[in-house]
């Protein structure tokens, strides 16, 4: 960097200057006198010597007409009610820069600075010659890289999630053991055979619909959204959409809208794997499960076969062992149900032996039978009337009398009436 001579600078020093130059401090010539040496005479000039004020305006003036960019993190930030100006601290591994920028240009960025936010910052530099400060006065702010993607992406994300795509209720869940398992990836990275060496160490009896597509690119969307519509059109019941680790910008294809869409409105679930373990898209947040890798992804929809057999063979060792004991217990409680049964039947059936003897003889004592035992007769006539009155049947009509021992068949003769009293 260049620059001309600035103006004469005035103050309250012992002296004034005409001019200045940019003097590179690593030449020690800078600081010494200047000696120049004639054949017959020797010169010695001496710079005149700033106050602290007038060096600090000539800082002032050079700085001023400096506009930079400057990338840093965010380390410190101050936003009090009542200050006209927002302060930070942009840093590096090295050196922290003060920054200030008045809040009605910082309204306009729309930005909430965080501490560890990389932001973009361009302004010039400014002096405060009082306490001899050197503050960044910034004019635009943006987030930097990244950030100005997270930022979008987030944006996205919020706007998504209030339509309900995100919504744990509308997520389909996985079937137990699914016959037809769909792969959407590229067909050239790690992750596909990540998965299907997966796939068939865990479950070989699935068959696997593979649809191979670019996962990186402009393209790449596009392309993640027809391999999921042709694994579900051929019969796919879940779905693995997968790749390998990569940049935020890498994964940018699974942040795209009209994606997130096709996996909110697939038929069937979709499990997602993308990247590594901290990384997180939009794709992962509609899916109906989120896996933290491909191959977790392939052992979420894959039940593991040996796994299965080793459980039924320790619950049919369990079912032996225990077994023997329950039909003893079954046994013993049957024998004591049976003893308890066989007493309430007796007890029951003594009590009903006696109500039966009771009521016998009641009814003995009412049967006619037991009148004619006593020497009562009872008469009947041919038709088996009873006869109960003398004038019931004429003389010369035959009566059957029923005694206790058999009966007598008598022929009236006469008829006798008897007068109470």
């Amino acid at each position: 960097m260049s620059a001309a001579p600035a103006a004469p600078a005035s103050g309250p020093g012992p002296a004034s200057v005409t001019g200045y130059d940019l003097v590179d401090p690593s030449d020690s010539r800078g600081s010494a006198p200047t000696t120049t040496t004639t054949p017959t005479t020797t010169t010695t000039t001496t710079p005149a010597s700033l106050s602290v004020s007038e060096a600090l305006k000539l800082a002032r003036i050079a700085l001023e007409q400096v506009t930079v960019t400057v990338i840093g993190e965010v380390s410190e930030c101050s936003d009090k009610p009542g200050y006209k100006a927002i302060y930070f601290t942009l840093a590096d591994e090295q050196s922290a820069l003060p920054c200030l920028m008045w809040k009605n240009a910082f309204a306009r960025t729309q930005l909430e600075l965080r501490k560890g936010m990389l932001v973009e910052a361009s302004g010039t530099f400014s002096l405060y010659a009082a306490k001899g400060r050197l503050n960044f006065e910034v004019k635009s702010l943006r987030l930097a890289g990244q950030g100005d993607l997270r930022l979008r992406v987030a944006a996205l994300a919020a706007r998504l999630e209030a339509e309900g795509l995100m919504d744990p209720t509308r997520k389909i869940p996985l079937p137990a053991f699914p016959q037809r398992i769909g792969l959407v990836t590229s067909p050239r990275g790690k992750a596909v055979h990540d998965v299907l060496r997966t796939l068939k160490r865990r479950y070989p009896q699935a068959r696997v619909l593979f649809a191979g597509v670019p996962v990186e690119g402009a393209a790449a969307a596009a392309g993640l959204r027809d391999g999921i519509q042709a694994t579900i059109a051929a019969g796919a019941e879940v779905v693995l959409l997968v790749r390998g680790g990569g940049s935020y910008e890498d994964l940018m294809p699974f942040n795209d809208e009209a994606l997130a869409r096709a996996i909110a409105a697939a038929p069937v679930p979709l499990v997602t794997g993308i990247g590594h373990e901290p990384d997180t898209t939009i794709a992962d947040m509609v899916a109906s499960v989120r896996a933290s890798t491909p191959t977790a992804a392939a052992e979420r929809v894959a039940p593991d076969t040996g796994e299965l057999m080793r459980a039924v063979e320790a619950t049919q060792s369990r079912l032996q062992k225990a077994l023997p004991r329950l039909v003893e217990r079954r046994q013993a409680h049957l024998e004591q149900t049976l003893s308890r049964l066989l007493a309430a039947g007796r007890a029951t059936l003594a009590a009903a032996e006696a109500t039966l003897g009771v009521l016998t003889a009641k009814l003995e004592s009412l049967s006619p039978l037991a009148v004619l035992a006593r020497g009562y007769a009872l008469a009947s006539d041919v038709e088996g009337h009873i006869v109960s009155r003398v004038d019931a049947v004429d003389l010369g009509a035959r009566i059957d009398l029923r005694l206790a021992d058999g009966s007598l068949i008598c022929k009236v003769e006469d008829r006798l009436r008897h007068t109470e009293g």
